[in-house]
């Protein structure tokens, strides 16, 4: 009966249990094992029931804690740890945990949200404080489901929900490694809120930070008296944010972490976790100035220790083969970091591709007439893209702080030509290779900053602008789940091939995404400038016939509606350097994806057409009168040939 204790806390002179079932009066802990954990046990202890550890320290002071362990944790500003027992809340997702596949080859479209701002509570003048305008986690799942399935998403991120002090944060400095956030509900809550997700198909993903944590003193930090999670010295002990890194070369430290991932997943059945800040980790002179910071033992700035500990987590997680993915923000050029821990690499499924994001967004932010200028920055990713596994992002980090939103973020005098280009910004993401991840209200074309404190601003979709915006996204996270050519071979240099990638001047590419069956062969064009391009000639892979299937100017998505509604016949005229193309109009700002169907050639065309490539590069000899072989011709002093009337075809007419 009662509750058991226990806690790491190996510096500690003593401690103590304070909660509601003590009236806060301590209960002494005692030391077991090797006399680096205490524990006691008090019969009358409850669920439910809130409770904190009194350290004594060893110079003679004391603070109180919560439980680094506690899988439940009081909203903030308060601190207590709080007694949870097993939940009521039953699974019902066997199914999908046996088919899930995250697999390479997979569709991966991946919806980003921040649970306390997707939406929030009406306003109401007796809500005094934020939280007040918080749905919890049940509600919230009944608000995201069907808006995730309507709009075609397969994958929904949560950022952090482990417990946190600030919301300035959005959950990325953490005080409760194993407490599902307060603001939202309960344990229970959030089970119910990932099983309804996987009953309607949907993978969720939560970030995971095992990087840094928050300096409250309530906390992890200096946690028995001494620098016990954290590193000793604040070379390497504090990051750029403030927070405190957590000392990976400490084998409880590496088990703390590496049970808390294996909590979320197994306890709530997350389908994989995104490790934010892994760049931090690698570097010891991340974020820091010379002499700020100290060498490893080979007198390099990589962190051992950190990297070892990625690599048995990854390795860990990914022996059990259950269908679970592992993503890393990673934003150098840090190489392997979804290689095998075997031949170096740090074990990761996907890396976020921040290269790409940033050269990206830098091309899509001049004025159509610089871009030309910068036509590296929309061709560049190619040359690494299979490097690595990425996953093409448009996150959060890249609508705040001044940054703009992604509408914000577009040239453009009015807003038509500011959502051309938007458009035309998501058409070419979607076809580039890669997984895909867009923060939430992005997809609406959102004009202002996200704010933490407040809700996406939903009634924008009143507005043809808007709800056309949203159109367009949805139409192609479709066309883009069930189009194999998207996703099949992401990694894979078949699956991708330039048709023209050297049109700087008029802003143009135009490639292939393909799978071993030519017949699922898509042809895309993008034209980045306001200019449009009638009767221009595309190079093609083969004879057949070309639909326009997605046209980001199409009217019913607030373009222009010029494009090409009748089906492109192939023909035997060079452009970009093939024997077939095609001849279609390039709409302003517009990209524009096509289907390709192989037709063959008929006999009489092939014979025709090979009659002409002879004529044209071979000319035929004159024809001359056939010579009896049994019979001696008559010299032609005596008598010259006649000439011939009739000709071969092709044969020179002679004289």
């Amino acid at each position: 009966d009662g509750v058991v204790f226990r806690v790491f806390a190996p510096a500690a002179r003593g401690i103590a249990v304070i909660g509601e079932f003590n009236e806060w009066n301590g209960e002494p802990m005692h030391k077991i094992y090797d006399g680096n954990f205490w524990e006691c046990v008090i019969p009358t202890a409850k669920v439910g029931q809130m409770y904190k550890y009194r350290i004594y320290d060893q110079n003679g002071g004391c603070l109180d804690r919560c439980d680094p362990y506690g899988r439940r944790m009081e909203l903030r500003p308060h601190s207590a740890s709080i007694i949870c027992g097993g939940g009521k809340q039953k699974f019902t997702d066997e199914k999908w945990l046996k088919t899930r596949d995250g697999g390479l080859d997979k569709p991966l479209n991946i919806y980003e949200i921040h649970a306390g701002s997707w939406r929030c509570k009406p306003d109401d003048e007796d809500q005094k404080d934020v939280a007040e305008h918080w749905y919890n986690y049940r509600e919230l799942a009944d608000l995201l489901v069907p808006y995730l399935k309507e709009n075609h998403y397969h994958y929904v991120e949560m950022m952090p929900l482990a417990e946190h002090p600030s919301d300035e944060s959005w959950g990325y400095q953490i005080s409760g490694f194993f407490s599902p956030t307060s603001r939202y509900g309960t344990p229970d809550d959030l089970k119910y809120l990932v099983n309804k997700c996987h009953n309607a198909g949907i993978g969720v993903i939560m970030d995971f930070v095992p990087v840094h944590f928050a300096v409250d003193d309530y906390a992890l930090w200096n946690f028995d008296g001494t620098a016990l999670y954290e590193y000793p010295h604040g070379d390497v002990g504090k990051s750029e944010w403030g927070s405190c890194n957590f000392m990976h070369s400490r084998g409880e430290v590496r088990c703390f972490l590496q049970s808390a991932a294996n909590y979320w997943l197994s306890e709530f059945h997350f389908d994989g976790i995104r490790m934010d800040a892994v760049a931090s980790m690698l570097y010891l002179d991340y974020g820091k100035q010379d002499g700020e910071w100290v060498a490893n033992i080979y007198g390099g700035n990589e962190n051992l220790e950190a990297v070892e500990f990625l690599k048995h987590l990854n390795t860990v997680f990914k022996g059990r083969k259950n269908g679970a993915i592992l993503i890393a923000e990673e934003s150098t050029a840090w190489p392997m970091i979804t290689g095998d821990p075997k031949d170096g690499g740090l074990g990761f499924d996907y890396k976020w591709n921040m290269g790409w994001m940033n050269d990206f967004t830098n091309y899509m932010r001049c004025d159509p007439y610089f871009r030309k200028n910068n036509y590296g920055e929309l061709t560049f990713s190619m040359l690494y893209a299979y490097s690595e596994d990425f996953v093409l992002v448009f996150s959060h980090d890249e609508v705040v702080h001044g940054k703009g939103s992604m509408a914000g973020k577009m040239p453009g005098e009015t807003l038509e030509a500011k959502y051309s280009n938007l458009r035309a910004a998501y058409g070419y993401m979607m076809t580039h290779p890669g997984k895909k991840l867009l923060f939430m209200g992005q997809d609406f074309g959102q004009m202002s900053e996200w704010n933490e404190n407040e809700s996406l601003p939903w009634d924008l979709l009143k507005y043809d602008k808007h709800s056309q915006t949203k159109a367009y996204v949805k139409a192609l996270n479709e066309l883009y789940y069930n189009t194999p050519a998207l996703h099949e071979k992401d990694f894979h240099p078949d699956g991708f091939q330039w048709i023209n990638c050297t049109s700087s001047k008029d802003n143009i590419v135009v490639f292939l995404r393909k799978t071993d069956r030519p017949e699922e062969t898509l042809l895309v064009t993008c034209n980045f400038a306001p200019v449009t391009h009638e009767k221009f000639q595309v190079g093609v892979p083969f004879a057949g016939k070309y639909k326009e299937i997605l046209n980001s100017e199409d009217k019913k998505f607030g373009g222009s509606g010029i494009g090409n509604s009748r089906i492109k016949a192939s023909k035997k005229k060079e452009a970009d350097g093939r024997e077939d193309s095609i001849e279609i109009t390039l709409a302003p700002l517009g990209v524009q994806i096509f289907s390709c169907t192989p037709v063959k050639e008929k006999k009489a065309d092939a014979k025709k057409a090979e009659a002409k490539k002879v004529e044209t590069k071979k000319p035929a000899k004159p024809a001359v009168k056939k010579v009896d072989a049994k019979k001696p011709a008559k010299p032609a002093v005596k008598k010259p040939a006649k000439p011939v009337t009739k000709r071969a075809s092709g044969a020179a007419k002679t004289k």
